[in-house]
Parts: C-alpha cells; sequence; structure tokens
C-alpha cells in the first residue's frame, strides 16, 4: 500500500487505510530518517484510536503508554537512544510485543531481531524540502 502525502490532513486517510490493511496486527514498526515523520503519523493514529493522552515521542523514556476509551493500552517506543539489542531486554521487551496490545515502534532497525515474526512495516521518507512523504505499508510475515 502506497501513499502521497503532501499535508497533514492526508494522513488521516492514511491511518484509517492502515488500520483497514492491518486488520489483527498489534505491532507497528515505522521506519524513516530523523524528522520524516514517524511521531507525527504516531500521533494521528492515536487520534484515530481515541486516545486523549498527550503523545509524544519516549525518546529517553523509551516506552510511553497511552489508553483508548475502551481502558486498552498502546505503547509506543522509541529506541533510537539505545546501543545494543540487550537495553531492549532490559524494559521487557517481550511483555509488550506478545502481550497482545498495540505496539507502535520507531527506530525499529536498532532491534530488528527481536521484532515478531508478523508485524506492519510502514516506511516513511520525506522529500528534500520536507514538505512531502512517501509512506509504504506492508504486512511482514516470516
Amino acid at each position: 500500500m502506497h501513499f502521497e502525502v503532501n499535508q497533514l490532513s492526508d494522513l488521516e486517510n492514511v491511518v484509517t487505510e492502515m488500520l483497514g490493511f492491518a486488520r489483527q496486527s498489534k505491532i507497528f514498526a515505522f521506519y524513516g530518517a530523523m524528522g520524516a515523520g514517524k511521531t507525527t503519523l504516531i500521533k494521528q493514529f492515536c487520534r484515530r484510536m481515541q486516545v486523549t493522552d498527550e503523545v509524544n515521542s519516549p525518546t529517553f523514556s523509551i516506552v510511553n503508554e497511552y489508553v483508548t476509551p475502551e481502558n486498552e493500552s498502546i505503547y509506543h517506543f522509541d529506541f533510537y537512544r539505545i546501543n545494543k539489542q540487550e537495553e531492549a531486554y532490559d524494559i521487557g521487551y517481550e511483555n509488550y510485543f506478545y502481550g497482545g496490545n498495540l505496539c507502535l515502534i520507531e527506530w525499529p532497525e536498532k532491534i530488528e531481531q527481536l521484532l515478531p515474526d508478523n508485524f506492519v512495516k510502514v516506511s516513511i521518507v520525506a522529500d528534500v524540502t520536507g514538505e512531502h512523504r512517501k509512506i509504504d505499508i506492508e504486512i511482514i510475515n516470516h
């Protein structure tokens, strides 16, 4: 699935399509360079899930928890600052990734070997101006 995003309001459609496309998937891995728009897309994703908590990238805490109106937890990870995979073990990544809740992961390439066999890969590429983005979504099944 491929999207061309020219303005912030385009993300509503991307998230709606992404949720329909992914169906039962609980793990979403967001790939993209610094400033590509990973956190912005995750904010829109959480808005669509009716999260009322403030959604920010958990750069220093590594994981944030948000709660939906149905009292379901959504976990938002940012692995940018980890230096080795073992740090993901320290936060108990298995409990999150295999616990049945939605997990939204920024910088998944830092812990790629720890990702479940099945997840949704979201790739974001910004053009040189930083105003337009290409977003590709695919389901990975190993």
